[in-house]
């Protein structure tokens, strides 16, 4: 039988014990703090990829490790560390996710190589994958503590401080490497590190729980299943047949392994019997396949098919951020779930509809109009999945739920990279533009398709725990 988590205050909080019916606010600090670390990382590269190539000889074919080895890394941690979560507790494993960025950082620094480099990246995948699970586990252990199950503000804090620093990531990598050259994109980790070390030892309640035996075979199955599925869609070429072949095998094997665990990594009886949360993962995927595939495409788009330079390009993307932002922050508060998915969808789809109006010669305000259109559904969506998630999940499994919910964003992310490059074989013209348009206009229509006629997402509403 699992056994409930529960929490008590830490010794250096006595003083200010918390209020028995609020959330207790002492915790936001450590939870965006950690939370911000993967989004941050995942940014700032981008504009580091160019240095680092220069500085090891490598091409970019190489150098794109340095991205790839992130995304495979936390795609697969946050559900193994998510599920660790659950089973010992949010304060032990964000402060050892946390100490392993700091790690890393270091790692990066003084890395001799790009092996040792990408390496890094691969530590800071792992490392960065604590802190959300921990986040919606700590989240739903003060609902169980004070019984008022209403995160919304909670969860709005996590999702605008994540979106707010993807957007100045690649301005922050910059700064930095204006300072302290290449290396200082990894340094920076160290500090961060450090940070959430003294706020994490310092605020997040000890949880007591029993220990159990981690399913690692289903643990390793899993990687195995993904990391092959997932270095597919970077890729996929017929010569690369055996990838499929190997994630499905993998697949079987690990589905038979977990149907007959006594305690297993992923429940497939209780996760199959959960349509629901099923729906919320696909939409997860359509969603940010759509939204990737617009930042992937539009931006190659609007360099090699308008002409514009990076900085301008950058900036053409402004209303995109800043629309997200936006409505992230005023209607953070209002779950409304369904509302939310059904006016995303919808948006998704007027987006990719004036995509199919751009061409070369187009005026400027209708560029514009395409990134902000393309920006509400991103801040609209991203809140609705991740509040239909806390709701639908097994409380005691809130971690694992949460870690799987990221992995389905990275999934839809490769798939975007993946019909970016069938799109623009050469250079992103126009005429591959408007055919990435009809692809994204497939999955908005999907996304719209699974959400109409689930009544069920109108009856999440908060509720005494």
């Amino acid at each position: 039988m699992i056994q409930r988590l529960t929490f008590r205050t830490p010794h250096t909080a006595r003083t200010t014990r918390p209020s028995p019916t609020a959330f207790d606010r002492r915790l936001v600090p450590p939870m965006v703090l950690g939370s911000v670390l993967n989004p941050i990382n995942s940014s700032m590269i981008a504009v580091a990829l160019v240095p680092i190539g220069i500085a090891f000889g490598a091409p970019p074919a190489e150098t794109v490790w340095l991205v790839t080895a992130l995304y495979l890394a936390t795609a697969v941690g946050q559900p193994v560390i998510g599920r660790l979560v659950d089973m010992y507790g949010p304060r032990r494993l964000y402060l050892a996710g946390t100490a392993l960025v700091g790690v890393a950082g270091l790692l990066g620094a003084l890395a001799p190589s790009l092996g040792a480099l990408i390496a890094a990246r691969v530590l800071l995948g792992l490392g960065t994958s604590a802190a959300y699970p921990a986040a919606m586990r700590l989240t739903r252990g003060e609902a169980e503590r004070t019984g008022q199950d209403s995160p919304a503000g909670v969860l709005t804090a996590l999702a605008v401080a994540n979106q707010t620093v993807a957007v100045v990531g690649p301005a922050l990598g910059g700064l930095l490497i204006g300072l302290g050259g290449w290396r200082a994109v990894f340094t920076v980790n160290v500090p961060l590190s450090a940070a959430c070390l003294v706020l994490g030892t310092l605020r997040l309640p000890r949880s007591e729980t029993r220990r159990r035996a981690v399913d690692v075979p289903g643990m390793a199955l899993f990687a195995a299943l993904l990391v092959a599925l997932m270095l597919f869609l970077m890729d996929p070429r017929a010569d690369r047949w055996y990838l499929p072949v190997l994630c499905a095998a993998a697949g079987a094997v690990f589905a038979a392994r977990e149907l007959r665990a006594p305690d297993p990594f992923v429940d497939l009886r209780v996760l199959g019997g959960n349509g629901p949360l099923l729906a919320t993962y696909l939409r997860q995927l359509l969603a940010y396949t759509t939204s990737y595939a617009f930042m992937y495409g539009y931006t190659q788009w609007l360099e090699q098919g308008r002409g514009l330079g990076a900085s301008r390009a950058g900036l053409a993307l402004v209303p995109l951020s800043l629309a997200a932002l936006t409505v992230s922050t005023l209607t953070g508060r209002r779950e409304a779930v369904r509302a939310k998915l059904l006016a995303g969808s919808a948006l998704q789809i007027a987006g990719s509809a004036v995509l199919l109006l751009i061409h070369a010669d187009s005026p400027l305000w209708l560029l514009l109009l395409a990134g902000a259109l393309l920006g509400i559904p991103q801040g609209l969506i991203g809140l609705a999945t991740q509040n239909a998630l806390y709701r639908q999940a097994d409380p005691e499994r809130i971690g694992s739920a949460a870690g799987l919910l990221r992995t389905f964003m990275y999934l839809g992310a490769l798939g975007a990279t993946a019909a970016t490059a069938a799109f623009f074989p050469h250079r992103a013209d126009t005429a591959g533009l408007h055919g990435l348009a009809l692809f994204m206009l497939a999955g908005s229509a999907l996304l719209l398709a699974t959400t109409l006629p689930d009544r069920s997402l109108g009856r999440l509403t908060p509720r005494k725990a």
